[in-house]
C-alpha cells in the first residue's frame, strides 16, 4: 500500500532526525526524485529578470520560484533551436520547406500526434493538433451540440473559464435559443468551495433528458478542482448526452503563449460525426494536392482541420512533448501528488487559522485536500489582502498568479519544480508575514 504524503514526510524527517518542516526534508526528496533531471530541459528565469523583483529583498542571481505553470509553462530549451531551424529553412529553401526537412510544413503537426496521444491516453487517430482552444471549442460544438425542442441545454460549472463560458453563450445564441434557459450552471453547495461529484451526477440524472451537451473543464481553473470525468461521463452516457474534449497546451504542456491546442474525438464517432465547417486540411492527405475540389474527408477528428498549422507554433510544442516522452503520466502524477501534498502540508503547518492568535495571518485552501480531486494547483485564500500578498511575493521572485476576487493560484509542476522550490516559497512567505504582522494588525 502506497504511503500518504504525510507518512512520507514523517518517515523522511525521522530518518534524517530533523523537523518535518526542515529544508533537509525538501533536499532529501529532491535527491531521490527520479524526474529531477527533467528540470534541466527548461529555461528557468532568474529573479533579476522578473520585472516585479525587488533586488533589495532577494538575491537576483537565484532561479525564481516559478509556480505559474498553470497559466504559462516554462520554455523548453529546444524550443528556440527548433524555431531557428524553421526560420533558416524558410530563408534558404523557401517554398521547398513544405515538403523537406525534419518537420515538413505540410504535415509538421502529424509527427507530434502520437506523442500527444500518449499524454492524454488516446489513440493517435483520435487526436489532432490545430487552432487555439476556443476555436476548437466552437468547431466541436457545431457538430456535437444539436439542440432539439426538448433537449437543448448545456451543462457547465459556475465560474467556468471566461472563454469557455462565452463560447457556450454564442453557440446557444447561434441556434436562436435563450441563454438563461439553455445554460445549466452547477454551483458548489452553500458554504462550500467546490462542486461535489454526486451533485453533478444528480443534475445529469434529473435534467438529463433536457441536456444536449456536458462541457466541464478537466481541472477547474479557479479552485483547482479535478473533476471525476469517469463518473460524469458515465452519467452523461446513461442519459445519451454528448461531451466534448479540448486540450490547451500553453500551460502544463509548455507550448508558449497563444500556442496550438488539441482536440479529441473518440474513434466510435469517426464516421458518424462530421465537421460543420470544412477546410482544405480536412481532406485526405493522399489526394489533397489533386486540387479537384471534391472533398475526401478524413475520418474522425482529423476531418475537423481547416488549414495547415503554423510551423513556428509546432516547434515549441515538439520540444515539450519530447520531454514528456522521456517519462510517463504515471510517474509525473506520482511526483505531482507528493509535490503538491508537500506544499499543502507546509501551508497547513504554518498558516492554519488559530483562534488564540487572531493577528496571525492564515490561509484557507479552497482546492480539495483529496489528491484524487486535484491536479498540481492549490488555490489559496489569505486572511490578509490578497493583492498585497501577491505583490510582495512577486517582489521576492515568486511567479504565481492572482485571480479575482481573492485567490492566489500556486502550481508546483512535476516536470521542472522541486521540493526545494516549495520550501523556499513557504520560507519567503513566512519571513514576509512575520515582518508585516504589525501592519495587518493596524489595518484590522
Amino acid at each position: 500500500m502506497m504511503e500518504s504524503v504525510q507518512q512520507t514526510i514523517t518517515r523522511v524527517s525521522q530518518e534524517l532526525n530533523c523537523s518535518a518542516t526542515s529544508l533537509r526534508v525538501a533536499e532529501h526528496l529532491d535527491r531521490h526524485d527520479e524526474l529531477r533531471l527533467l528540470r534541466q530541459e527548461f529555461l528557468i528565469p532568474k529573479i533579476s529578470d522578473l520585472p516585479p523583483s525587488d533586488l533589495s529583498l532577494v538575491d537576483g542571481s537565484e532561479d525564481c520560484i516559478y509556480f505559474a505553470g498553470n497559466s504559462l509553462g516554462l520554455q523548453p530549451k529546444n524550443a528556440k533551436k527548433y524555431i531557428e531551424e524553421e526560420l533558416e529553412k524558410w530563408a534558404t529553401i523557401g517554398v521547398h520547406g513544405h515538403l523537406k526537412g525534419s518537420r515538413p510544413w505540410a504535415w509538421a503537426e502529424d509527427t507530434l500526434e502520437e506523442l500527444m496521444a500518449k499524454i492524454v491516453g488516446a489513440k493517435p487517430e483520435e487526436v489532432v493538433l490545430m487552432n487555439g482552444l476556443t476555436v476548437n471549442l466552437h468547431l466541436l460544438m457545431l457538430s456535437f451540440y444539436k439542440p432539439s425542442p426538448k433537449r437543448y441545454k448545456i451543462l457547465l460549472e459556475d465560474k467556468a473559464f471566461p472563454s469557455d463560458h462565452y463560447a457556450i453563450e454564442s453557440q446557444i445564441r447561434l441556434r436562436g435559443l435563450d441563454v438563461t434557459d439553455s445554460m445549466l450552471i452547477i454551483k458548489p453547495r452553500q458554504g462550500e468551495d467546490t462542486i461535489r461529484t454526486e451533485d453533478i451526477v444528480s443534475v445529469i440524472e434529473r435534467e438529463g433528458d433536457a441536456i444536449a451537451l456536458v462541457m466541464l473543464s478537466g481541472v477547474q481553473y479557479y479552485t483547482g478542482q479535478l473533476f471525476n470525468m469517469e463518473a460524469i461521463t458515465s452519467a452523461g452516457h446513461a442519459k445519451k448526452t454528448n461531451k466534448i474534449r479540448i486540450v490547451c497546451f500553453i500551460q502544463y504542456v509548455n507550448s508558449g503563449a497563444g500556442g496550438l491546442a488539441g482536440a479529441y474525438i473518440h474513434e466510435k464517432h469517426a464516421h458518424s460525426v462530421k465537421p460543420t465547417l470544412m477546410g482544405w486540411w480536412g481532406h485526405n492527405l493522399k489526394t489533397r494536392f489533386l486540387m479537384n475540389n471534391e472533398m475526401e474527408l478524413q475520418p474522425g477528428v482529423k476531418g475537423f482541420r481547416l488549414s495547415n498549422q503554423p510551423v513556428l507554433l509546432v516547434c515549441p510544442l515538439q520540444a515539450s512533448l519530447e520531454i514528456f516522452n522521456r517519462t510517463s503520466m504515471k510517474d509525473l502524477r506520482r511526483k505531482s501528488v507528493l509535490l503538491t501534498g508537500y506544499l499543502e502540508y507546509l501551508i497547513r503547518h504554518y498558516y492554519t487559522k488559530d483562534p488564540s492568535a487572531p493577528d496571525k495571518p492564515s490561509v484557507h485552501i479552497i482546492t480539495p485536500s483529496d489528491p484524487q480531486q486535484r491536479g498540481c494547483q492549490l488555490s489559496l485564500c489569505f486572511s490578509c489582502p490578497i493583492r498585497t500578498v501577491f505583490q510582495e511575493l512577486e517582489k521576492r521572485g515568486v511567479a504565481c498568479d492572482m485571480r479575482e476576487p481573492n485567490v492566489l493560484r500556486v502550481a508546483p509542476v512535476p516536470l521542472y519544480n522541486s521540493f526545494t522550490d516549495v520550501h523556499r516559497f513557504i520560507t519567503l512567505t513566512d519571513i514576509w508575514f512575520k515582518s508585516s504582522r504589525n501592519m495587518f494588525s493596524a489595518v484590522k
